[in-house]
């Protein structure tokens, strides 16, 4: 066995290991949902909402006038930040006021900047 660089240039595999990890893979609807979540937190539009949201409460006109974005875009963002359980809304009167879902939204944030940052 040899190693060019990052390519393995071998054809055996290392069977226990194999076995081991493969007991440990997550099922494929967990997979699934995993990506999902991913895919909603991989827009930056999506990532300015949540990290306002980190940081207060905020209505559809305040994340539009802070985002310089209409309040339909916002909206339709929220949406999907919704569908994906990472904010959460309640209403006063007219005026509806999202938050993050939980602190694990704010501890996601927080962690994707310290491996950034690495």
């Amino acid at each position: 066995m040899s190693i060019r660089g990052d390519v393995c240039d071998c054809d055996s595999i290392h069977e226990d290991v194999v076995i081991a990890v493969r007991a440990k893979m997550l099922p494929d609807d967990v997979i699934v949902s995993v990506s999902d979540f991913l895919k909603a937190v991989g827009d930056p539009t999506r990532v300015r909402i949540l990290w306002a949201l980190s940081v207060s409460e905020l209505c559809v006109c305040d994340l539009a006038v802070l985002l310089n974005m209409t309040k339909s875009a916002i909206s339709h963002q929220l949406r999907t930040l919704k569908l994906a359980n990472l904010v959460k809304f309640r209403k006063e009167g007219k005026v509806v006021y999202y938050t993050l879902a939980d602190g694990h939204v704010n501890t996601i944030l927080e962690q994707s900047l310290t491996h950034i940052a690495e």
